[in-house]
C-alpha cells in the first residue's frame, strides 16, 4: 500500500505542516500540492467544494507526494466511507462531543473488526495499492474534531477510543463555545482569550497521556510555528482562498504604495 507520509512524519517525531482546500478546483488542488506541503485537507464542511470536484483533487493531490484528508461535513457514515473510498488518508471529522461520538466517526474508517466500515475502495485502491483491504485499517488517520465546551468536558474518554489518531482543534468554535462572540479577539483562529489558551493546554496535555497527535488550524506560518512549540504534531496554514486574497492585498498595497 502506498505509505501515509503524515504517519511516516509522525514515527519519525516530525511535525506535518497542512495546507487547506476550499476552493472547489482541481487544478487550485494541484498548485497547492506542488509546493512543500506535508499534506492536504479537501474541506467538505465550510469549504464549498462536493463529492464529484473532491475526488478529482484527490486525483490532483495524487500526482505528488503530497498526503491527502478530508474535512467532512458532519460525523456522518456515509461522507467518511464515500470520501475514503475516492482515496483520501485521512478524515477530519468535526464537532466530536462525547466517547459515543468518537467511537461512531472512528469505526466508520475502519473495516471489520475493527469498525463498520463498509467494502468498496473504488479508488482508493487504486491510488493505495492492491493491498489496501488488508493494510487500510492501519493506514488511514482519523482525526476528531475538539471544538466545544461539552468536548472539553469528555477529553479523556474522547481519546480514550480505540483507533483514534489525533484531535484537531477547532479554534475559533471552541472559543465561541468557551463565551466569545464570533468575530472578536476571543474567538479567533489565534485564541487570545485565557480560558480558551487553558483549554488547549489541557487538550495538549491529556493527549500527551493518552498518547494522541494533535493538529490545529491556524491562519499563517508563524502561527503553525507557535503552535508546533508549544507541542502540536500537525498544523494547517491558511486555507487557499485566504491566501488568494492575501496575496493580492498585498501586492495591490505595494502598487498603490508610490
Amino acid at each position: 500500500m502506498r505509505e501515509n507520509g503524515i504517519r511516516n512524519i509522525w514515527a519519525g517525531s516530525g511535525k506535518v505542516v497542512n495546507g487547506w482546500l476550499g476552493i472547489p478546483s482541481s487544478f487550485s488542488a494541484e498548485v497547492m500540492a506542488n509546493t512543500d506541503l506535508d499534506s492536504l485537507t479537501i474541506d467538505m464542511q465550510h469549504g464549498i467544494v462536493e463529492y464529484q470536484t473532491a475526488v478529482t483533487m484527490l486525483q490532483a493531490i495524487s500526482t505528488t507526494n503530497v498526503t491527502p484528508l478530508v474535512r467532512v461535513p458532519w460525523n456522518d457514515p456515509i461522507p467518511i466511507m464515500k470520501m475514503l473510498d475516492a482515496g483520501a488518508y485521512g478524515i477530519i471529522c468535526p464537532m466530536v462531543n462525547t466517547r459515543k461520538e468518537c467511537e461512531k466517526f472512528v469505526g466508520a474508517c475502519r473495516y471489520a473488526p475493527e469498525g463498520y466500515r463498509s467494502f468498496g475502495p473504488a479508488r482508493a485502491a487504486i491510488y493505495g495499492g492492491a493491498d489496501y483491504a488488508s493494510e487500510a485499517n492501519s493506514s488511514v488517520i482519523t482525526l476528531a474534531m475538539i471544538e466545544t465546551a461539552e468536548a472539553m468536558e469528555n477529553l479523556e474518554d474522547i481519546m480514550s477510543v480505540e483507533g483514534l489518531d489525533a484531535v484537531y482543534v477547532g479554534p475559533t468554535d471552541l472559543s465561541i463555545s468557551l463565551g466569545h462572540a464570533p468575530g472578536t479577539k476571543g474567538a479567533s483562529l489565534e485564541p487570545v482569550a485565557d480560558n480558551v489558551i487553558a483549554a488547549i493546554d489541557k487538550i495538549l496535555a491529556i493527549a500527551a497521556k493518552k498518547g494522541v497527535k494533535t493538529g490545529i488550524q491556524c491562519t499563517s506560518g508563524e502561527g503553525v510555528r507557535d503552535k508546533f512549540q508549544k507541542g502540536f504534531d500537525l498544523g494547517t496554514i491558511m486555507a487557499d482562498f485566504r491566501l488568494i486574497a492575501a496575496g493580492a492585498a498585498a501586492d495591490i498595497k505595494a502598487a498603490r504604495s508610490g
